[in-house]
């Protein structure tokens, strides 16, 4: 079943395209396979990418909308990926970068377009654990800008994940989180205060 792939907003992919055609960002960007790309790139796949602040005993907290990201796509295959950030003007072109995430997306994205229920896809990043989940929401018509994981959604945690999470195997939000919560949790030394 097709995801059903949220649109960005238009001055989010004005501004990738702007630093796409800008040969300063290009070769300022520390991204040597999107310097050394033949021919035009292109920005795809508009995926709002989500903050996981805290996590708490009782669950998922503190979720936020922090920018988008696209796959920048040259001949066959992703190269890079560029982020936008919210400004006080808007929408605004953040960095270009590659790595393992990028491939990663792209792959998670079409294991997900397997799926036989349709799903809106989204990011879910968990900086306290290094972690970057594709996040597939239930509600396909739901506005990309807002919402929390449902305990039925699914989370497919991106490669590298943290030890002992599987990466790109789709897990419901109301198992994964347990572990998350576990991981994420503090913990007290001997000797400290409670």
């Amino acid at each position: 079943m097709p995801l059903h792939v949220p649109p960005a907003p238009a001055p989010a992919l004005r501004s990738v395209l702007t630093a796409l055609g800008s040969p300063t960002a290009v070769r300022e960007a520390r991204t040597p396979s999107l310097r050394a790309a033949q021919g035009p790139g292109t920005a795809e796949l508009p995926l709002p990418v989500y903050v996981l602040d805290r996590i708490t005993a009782q669950g998922l907290s503190a979720t936020r909308l922090a920018g988008w990201r696209f796959l920048i796509r040259c001949g066959d295959r992703a190269v890079a990926a560029a982020d936008t950030m919210l400004t006080p003007d808007g929408w605004a072109f953040s960095h270009f970068f590659e790595g393992p995430y990028v491939a990663s997306t792209e792959r998670a994205v079409q294991q997900a377009e397997a799926l036989q229920q349709p799903y809106q896809p989204r990011l879910l990043s968990v900086p306290g654990l290094y972690m970057l989940t594709l996040w597939l929401h239930g509600d396909v018509t739901a506005e990309a800008t807002e919402g929390h994981p449902a305990a039925t959604d699914l989370l497919v945690p991106l490669a590298p994940a943290p030890p002992g999470i599987s990466s790109h195997r789709p897990h419901r939000v109301a198992e994964l989180l347990p572990v998350l919560t576990h991981r994420a949790s503090p913990v007290k030394l001997l000797g400290s205060p409670a």
